[in-house]
């Protein structure tokens, strides 16, 4: 349970064409942006690293939204055939149109909004930033931002990549998106941390970096 004063939370549905997502905003009083959490591949907004990072990033005064990238129905698909979580382009579609909902909703409609994106989340999130110039600040957890690597030199958004210093293979994704990316960017990698982030602490420096990071590029001045 969040220990915050006057914190709102309540669970959405966002209609986009005739697909029915579900959430869960978070709304601290005199919040000063807002910070959308893209999951990894076969997550959910139930992901409890996620719900961690949000705590965290909450005690900064910065809103949250954690969203089901699908519907119920194609979520029973892509448990099967596990195609819908690599579809970036799908995933892309519904993060900019979450982003839409999120500007016209009266509660967030003036928040500043930034993207934390885990494993494929990450290069949906990175996309859509592509596409949306006013996107406050991007953060990766793990992520694999090398399979929106041709999008990324449009990214104007201050860009974060955070991974494990256990996970070689992610680390070397990551270096080769960080060199395309043009944006204020940084890379942190997380000593001995594997994929997930289990290991004591590691989960915890993840979200200190990350509200840092929104923090600093989503408080007004």
């Amino acid at each position: 349970m969040d220990r915050l004063p006057h914190l709102d939370e309540r669970e959405i549905e966002i209609i986009l064409g005739s697909v029915t997502l579900s959430g869960t905003l978070s709304l601290p009083q005199g919040a000063t942006g807002l910070v959308m959490f893209v999951h990894g591949s076969g997550s959910s907004r139930f992901s409890s690293r996620n719900r961690y990072v949000a705590r965290t990033i909450r005690s900064a005064n910065l809103a949250t939204l954690l969203f089901d990238l699908l519907s119920p129905e194609e979520e029973k698909i892509d448990q099967i055939t596990a195609e819908l979580r690599f579809d970036i382009g799908l995933l892309t579609e519904r993060v900019i149109g979450v982003t839409s909902w999120l500007r016209q909703d009266n509660d967030t409609k003036t928040l500043t909004v930034g993207y934390f994106g885990a494993s494929t989340g990450a290069a949906a999130a990175l996309a859509a930033a592509a596409e949306l110039p006013d996107i406050g600040a991007v953060v990766s957890r793990g992520g694999r931002p090398d399979l929106a690597l041709g999008v990324l030199p449009r990214v104007t958004a201050p860009t974060l990549l955070i991974v494990g210093g256990n996970d070689g293979q992610v680390i070397e994704m990551n270096r080769r998106a960080f060199l395309q990316l043009h944006s204020v960017k940084e890379m942190k990698i997380v000593p001995g941390a594997s994929h997930l982030f289990e290991e004591p602490g590691t989960l915890e420096e993840v979200a200190r970096l990350a509200a840092e990071w929104f923090r600093q590029y989503l408080t007004a001045e």
